[in-house]
């Protein structure tokens, strides 16, 4: 098939794009500049895009492209404009290529639009009833709802994904800041951590979506993908210290003291993140598509630490 790829230069696309060029797709990417190969130039993704042109050959739309969560944001109405992007721009894109003849559109959500955290013992899963809690989460529901709109009116095939944190080569932010300091001796109030949270490499997610484009089960589902290993934040820890040959210096800091520190410096969404559960139940991509992650934690987490040493 042909697929028209959003997002494609991002950390994501670039691994999408390869799984989706191994298995024997032509990608056409939306770029904000020209580039080599199939492109299809957009000054931005909104409302106002013009998408004429970018369908011509397209059998499916993987839209990865969105305004990203962010953890200072500045924007006077911050709702307002991750909904310009995420919600209307996701929408008008899938009408356009539902006008164009185009079968499916798989969009990538998060599990933002679900929540933010899940029970001890539980996990989250397709029937979990939504409950965004911040802005980001908030247009990505909105996005699958206006989607699944598109696709009662219309008839395109739309699959949504809804990943947690996806890390690998090539990672940044905080997951990268965690692996420099566990590598770099860093001694981390962490020993008292016992939560879970789900996680998913990056190449496991590309791999799921390429599914998604392919299997004629997947169309009008909705999907959690994860590596299917739930661990806690100390326990991620002590995996990136075997990757790193470094022993991860835990200290055992109980949690009700490290919640405190981290309200005294501002910093509670952070301890939060770090200490709180945010368990996935990916079983259903797996049992309806039989897809099975190509990589292990310990194999993602071994490749992410490579290319950080390379770099």
């Amino acid at each position: 098939m042909r697929i028209l790829l959003t997002g494609a230069s991002g950390f994501v696309g670039r691994a999408t794009e390869s799984a989706l060029a191994a298995s024997g797709h032509a990608v056409r990417r939306v770029l904000r500049q020209a580039g080599d190969g199939d492109v299809f130039r957009v000054d931005g993704i909104d409302g106002r895009t013009d998408w004429q042109g970018a369908f011509d050959g397209v059998d499916a739309v993987v839209h990865l492209a969105a305004r990203v969560h962010r953890m200072a944001d500045t924007e006077v109405d911050s709702l307002a404009a991750f909904r310009a992007v995420n919600t209307v721009g996701s929408e008008v894109l899938a009408r356009a290529a539902a006008a164009a003849g185009v079968r499916r559109f798989v969009f990538v959500s998060s599990v933002k639009a679900v929540g933010e955290a899940s029970a001890r013992g539980q996990r989250l899963d397709e029937r979990t009833l939504p409950q965004p809690v911040d802005p980001y989460g908030v247009s990505k529901l909105e996005a699958e709802q206006g989607l699944q709109r598109v696709a009662d009116e219309t008839g395109l095939e739309v699959v949504i994904v809804r990943p947690p944190l996806v890390y690998g080569p090539g990672v940044g932010a905080n997951f990268r800041a965690l692996m420099r300091a566990v590598e770099k001796g860093w001694p981390l109030p962490l020993g008292c951590v016992d939560n879970r949270r789900s996680l998913v490499s990056v190449a496991n997610l590309a791999d799921a979506l390429r599914l998604c484009v392919e299997h004629p089960t997947a169309a009008g589902r909705i999907y959690f993908v994860t590596d299917g290993e739930d661990v806690s934040t100390a326990e991620l820890c002590r995996r990136i210290g075997r990757a790193v040959g470094r022993p991860a210096r835990l200290l055992p800091v109980p949690l009700a003291l490290f919640r405190l520190a981290g309200w005294l410096a501002g910093r509670s969404t952070a301890v939060q993140r770090l200490t709180g559960s945010l368990a996935l139940d990916s079983a259903l991509i797996r049992r309806e598509l039989g897809w099975r992650p190509p990589q292990t934690l310990d194999q993602a987490l071994a490749l992410t630490i490579a290319a950080e040493r390379a770099s």
